[in-house]
């Protein structure tokens, strides 16, 4: 016989609490728009401080303004996620004008959908470099200051397709495959220090970068894709990017304090979905 538990009004409030990010800065690279923009605006509904990257100032600026907009007071620079050197400046700048970094989101990140035996090695390595060594080289440089202050919080942005392969994205799926372990190894390497190092994994949203897929073909019909995608996904829909505000928040919160190492993915049910069966 289990004994019964009492949920009082206070445990309810701490528990709220724990979900909170008031007073912590957040910085989220490439979260000018589309999913980073999402994940910075529900951290700063849930109390953060938001600062932000994009690799030309006019993106900074579009970033800015649409923040703004929000009413949210957002700082943003450009710096290129894959030069360590203005990474370290860029965290040092932060830190003297915000304040240390206690969330990183590693957001920034590219697709190229080329047929693997029509890619060159220079644009393999391209994404790799974005989707892979710019995480590293953001993690690096903000955990020392995470482990001064006692712990930490780095969020990956993961993909499905950290799990599976599909036609024409061999680089993207070797980066995210390969940051779903950075991801694991971080949490290894620094769990001693309370930081957590956990992923996101998106199903398919809809944002600028998925928006070819979705685009209606001249007699009006789904993109296959489209199609194909809508009949995997148990929702039966694209997800949207404000589908990942809450589990990022849930992610960067003390919530989820002894969460560490994993990734969560956010996709509808299409990784634990084996499709429909045909008419």
């Amino acid at each position: 016989m289990h004994e019964s538990i009492i949920i009082t009004p206070k445990y309810t409030i701490e528990i709220m609490v724990n979900f909170s990010l008031e007073g912590k800065v957040a910085l989220v690279t490439g979260a000018s728009y589309g999913i980073g923009f999402a994940i910075a605006t529900g951290f700063a509904k849930a109390g953060a401080k938001i600062v932000f990257n994009d690799i030309k100032q006019e993106l900074v600026d579009k970033g800015l303004a649409a923040y703004k907009e929000l009413g949210i007071e957002a700082k943003g620079y450009v710096c290129d996620v894959t030069n360590e050197d203005q990474v370290n400046a860029m965290v040092a700048q932060i830190e003297q004008e915000v304040g240390p970094i206690n969330i990183l989101v590693n957001n920034a990140g590219i697709i190229k959908r080329i047929p693997m035996h029509e890619m060159t090695a220079a644009e393999f390595r391209q994404v790799i470099d974005i989707d892979l060594n710019g995480p590293f080289i953001c993690s690096k440089a903000v955990i020392p200051t995470m482990m001064k202050l006692g712990g930490g919080k780095i969020i990956n942005i993961c993909s499905m397709m950290s799990e599976l392969g599909r036609e024409t994205v061999s680089a993207y799926a070797a980066a995210k495959g390969g940051l779903k372990m950075l991801t694991r190894n971080i949490a290894s390497e620094y769990g001693q220090y309370n930081i957590q190092c956990n992923g996101i994994g998106p199903g398919y949203i809809a944002t600028p970068q998925t928006a070819p897929l979705r685009e209606r073909q001249p007699d009006g019909s789904r993109h296959p894709f489209d199609s194909f995608i809508v009949a995997k996904t148990p929702a039966e829909r694209w997800g949207t990017p404000e589908d990942l505000m809450g589990p990022a928040v849930f992610l960067a919160s003390e919530a989820s304090d002894f969460v560490n190492g994993h990734v969560l993915y956010v996709d509808g049910g299409i990784l634990a979905y084996i499709g429909k069966q045909p008419k």
